[in-house]
């Protein structure tokens, strides 16, 4: 059965601003035709038809545009990674450790709020993707971690935070971003902006929470 648009409403998001502008107004629409399929219907189960119909498009079409439906995929995730870590590039620095770390803390929140949908195929599809479309991931999910793990590292150098386990304390911050895609809609009680704002005060927290524990 071919996936339509209207038979989707809880997937709505806004994964069309994601799409680089170098794809082609039907590339776009296959994308985020792919985005729609793969978070309702899961990888394995959607087919080409599937996309192009979400998309408005002739069963032949997805391959003027891709190679495959793996490669619908790869150019989902890899471009919701990059993009999740970009919006960190754009967290200025700042003399206060605990400012900085706020402030990455509710970017990411945010983008992955804006854009859960994507970003739920982008996390919990990688499975499908051959393996050197995964390792171009990795590389992208290692880069975001170790962002975070500079930031806390460098506060906790400055003695603006308690000693802590970083790795673990990064791995808890960055589920906080992550998990939410499972249950978060855009039309529920929090704007991303203010769900990152309140996932941020609770990293902070958990960064105090950690040192006690610690120095048990």
């Amino acid at each position: 059965m071919g996936a339509q648009r209207s038979a989707l409403p809880d997937l709505v998001d806004d994964s069309p601003a994601l799409w680089d502008e170098g794809f082609g107004k039907a590339a776009r629409g296959l994308l985020t035709g792919g985005v729609r399929c793969f978070a309702a219907q899961g990888f394995h189960a959607t087919t080409t038809r599937d996309i192009t119909a979400a998309a408005g498009l002739s069963p032949a079409a997805l391959y003027v545009h891709f190679s495959s439906k793996e490669e619908v995929l790869f150019e989902i995730t890899r471009t919701g990674h990059k993009s999740s870590l970009d919006v960190l590039t754009l967290v200025p620095p700042d003399t206060d450790p605990a400012t900085h770390l706020r402030g990455l803390v509710a970017a990411f929140v945010s983008w992955h709020a804006r854009h859960h949908v994507a970003a739920r195929v982008s996390q919990y599809e990688l499975g499908a993707l051959t393996s050197e479309h995964y390792e171009v991931i990795v590389g992208l999910r290692r880069r975001s971690t170790s962002v975070f793990h500079d930031a806390l590292t460098h506060g906790i150098t400055a003695g603006a935070f308690p000693d802590a386990d970083a790795h673990r304390v990064v791995r808890a911050i960055l589920s906080l971003g992550v998990d939410l895609v499972r249950w978060y809609r855009l039309d529920g009680a929090d704007s991303p902006e203010e769900l990152g704002e309140y996932y941020a005060d609770l990293a902070l927290g958990m960064v105090a929470a950690a040192a006690s524990r610690r120095a048990r």
